[in-house]
């Protein structure tokens, strides 16, 4: 039976005010909007009908939420700080307020045995109508010929800078008519811009000028610059260097760090 409009509203609107408030945005969609554009080695495996749900972070995520996370003292270095804050939020999250829903949560760091994501990020972040998955096929005569080039998602209002986090699905439940399908902004139209946009992240990534093909509202914060252009092992040092990460969190207690919250 599908879900009364009002209940999936109530259920959307509830992820919105509360993950809002901490830097994520929340875009539902169905399932068959996503089946009906990836092959069926990624499709997801539910009923056309049911609620599904796509998590970004924003760039406030990273003072809002990350910092406030690692000062808890909930880090331990088992896997990416980053990874950890959010896997805890969300579950946390949906654990306290949908314990009885029976939610699928997939986060885009996920890999499944055969080396394939749990979930193509980019691809429910476009049907969901979050952010615009610009690929090679949406240019006339690309000019790189065969060449193998990667997409990448722009958001109208934050271009580059954001992240897709997680997947939702609510396996019980059926978005019904009341969920109708918007298509993401198309904010890199011209074909120069297009090719300007693969071109500056399959070839100059790291330097992160993608992210600015379009005017942003909004933009990481320097010291958020300063963590993830920093290689992943040199990161424990980093946020050793501010404050973050004591000898009891990294589970190497010493005398001298016992009992000292001054971090």
């Amino acid at each position: 039976m599908a879900i009364p409009c009002h209940t999936m509203e109530d259920i959307v609107g509830t992820l919105r005010s509360s993950l809002g408030s901490l830097g994520f945005e929340v875009y539902p969609f169905k399932v068959a909007w996503y089946n009906a554009v990836t092959s069926s080695a990624f499709h997801l495996r539910h009923p056309e009908d049911t609620l599904a749900v796509v998590i970004l972070s924003t760039p406030s995520m990273f003072e809002r939420l990350f910092l406030p996370f690692l000062r808890s003292r909930r880090c331990d270095l088992v896997k990416d700080p980053i990874d950890q804050c959010v896997t805890h939020t969300i579950t946390t999250f949906i654990s306290q307020h949908f314990p009885d829903q029976s939610v699928e949560i997939s986060f885009d760091y996920e890999i499944l045995p055969n080396r394939r994501p749990k979930f193509l990020a980019q691809t429910a972040a476009h049907v969901a109508g979050a952010a615009y998955y610009y690929k090679a096929s949406d240019i006339p005569n690309p000019p790189w010929g065969d060449k193998k080039m990667f997409g990448v998602c722009v958001h109208p209002r934050l271009g580059g800078w954001f992240a897709i986090r997680a997947l939702l699905v609510f396996r019980d439940l059926e978005a019904g008519p009341g969920l109708q399908q918007t298509p993401p902004p198309n904010c890199v139209t011209s074909r120069e811009d297009r090719i300007d946009l693969l071109e500056r992240f399959n070839f100059h990534w790291q330097d992160w000028n993608y992210r600015d093909i379009i005017t942003a509202e909004e933009r990481y914060s320097p010291q958020q610059k300063e963590y993830f252009l920093t290689p992943p092992a040199q990161r424990e040092a980093l946020l050793q260097k501010w404050g973050f990460l004591t000898e009891v969190q990294n589970g190497r207690e010493t005398e001298d760090t016992i009992g000292d919250d001054s971090h």
